[in-house]
């Protein structure tokens, strides 16, 4: 296939035997315009090399809300979508996720809802392992592209995450932080603030993809910087501005982490380290303190 991507590249993203055209530009039409030119010469790509495209699996996602946008592709309509689901995740046309972390809580619910009817038949070993292979595992999947969904679903999720524990440990006085301690793990968000630790360090010692490196990129001379070794963007000023990206949390994150974490010579100890850290001082959204009417509160020495 690699001749496919010298006909529409770099306008489209392959994994595996999925492929995905894109298109960026500030008018609507222009986004219409080179998708129809791309998906053209991908259906003439297929023809001559004996595959048949099924448009019913193809759809379109735009950033305009506007469900009568169409794009014509070999005499089929395909109208706008307010979101899509790509290679297991519900991608929506404002990139909030909100729709995708709904959709995990809803199946670990129905889980939990298991667990419970077993639980009296169970050992408490055997209920943990439960927990975390059909409970925990359903917010295992890509977190870094789900991470910045809201408040409120932060809270749900926590809600069946302790409620799971509850389960586990025959427990309903206990509070979630004294039932994390007694599991010895820690929130969700705190594991998918690990993930991305995970990913900087890979970045750090050049054993990521150039996707990544181009999402994460290091200062010129990274060895002869003392503190911050990843590049920062100086206009990014609110949420609409930057401040949900992977780009803008993942350096800060990897400020915190502590020195003898960072300074380990292998992704494997890293991996083993960075999942016994608690990010006491993330900087997130979802980490800051908020009070309803007064909006989010510093914390003296944060970032």
């Amino acid at each position: 296939m690699c001749d496919l991507f010298l006909l529409v590249h770099p306008n489209i993203a392959n994994y595996a035997d999925d492929n995905t055209l894109y298109a960026t530009s500030s008018s609507t039409q222009i986004v219409k315009s080179n998708l129809e030119s791309d998906a053209e010469l991908l259906l003439q790509w297929m023809a001559n090399n004996a595959f048949k495209a099924n448009p019913d699996k193809s759809y379109l996602l735009l950033n305009n809300m506007d469900n009568n946008l169409s794009v014509n592709i070999n005499g089929y309509e395909i109208f706008n979508n307010d979101h899509v689901k790509l290679l297991g995740i519900t991608i929506d046309n404002k990139l909030k996720f909100n729709k995708h972390v709904s959709n995990l809580c809803k199946k670990a619910s129905q889980k939990l809802h298991a667990l419970c009817r077993i639980s009296q038949y169970m050992s408490t070993c055997q209920k943990r392992i439960i927990m975390r292979a059909f409970i925990h595992s359903q917010f295992g999947y890509c977190p870094l592209v789900w991470i910045f969904h809201s408040r409120e679903l932060n809270r749900r999720i926590n809600r069946i995450h302790e409620r799971a524990l509850r389960v586990v440990y025959s427990d309903d006085i206990s509070s979630f932080k004294l039932l994390l301690e007694r599991d010895k793990s820690f929130t969700i968000h705190e594991r998918n603030i690990q993930t991305l630790a995970i990913e900087m360090f890979k970045v750090v010692n050049d054993l990521s993809p150039e996707i990544m490196k181009a999402v994460f990129p290091l200062k010129s001379n990274p060895m002869y910087c003392t503190k911050q070794i990843f590049k920062t963007k100086s206009t990014v000023r609110s949420v609409y501005n930057g401040i949900d990206t992977l780009s803008f949390l993942g350096p800060k994150i990897w400020l915190i982490i502590p020195d003898d974490i960072k300074s380990v010579g292998n992704i494997e100890e890293f991996k083993r380290k960075i999942k016994l850290w608690k990010p006491t001082k993330c900087p997130c959204r979802l980490c800051k303190i908020y009070i309803q009417g007064v909006g989010y509160i510093q914390i003296q020495g944060e970032n």
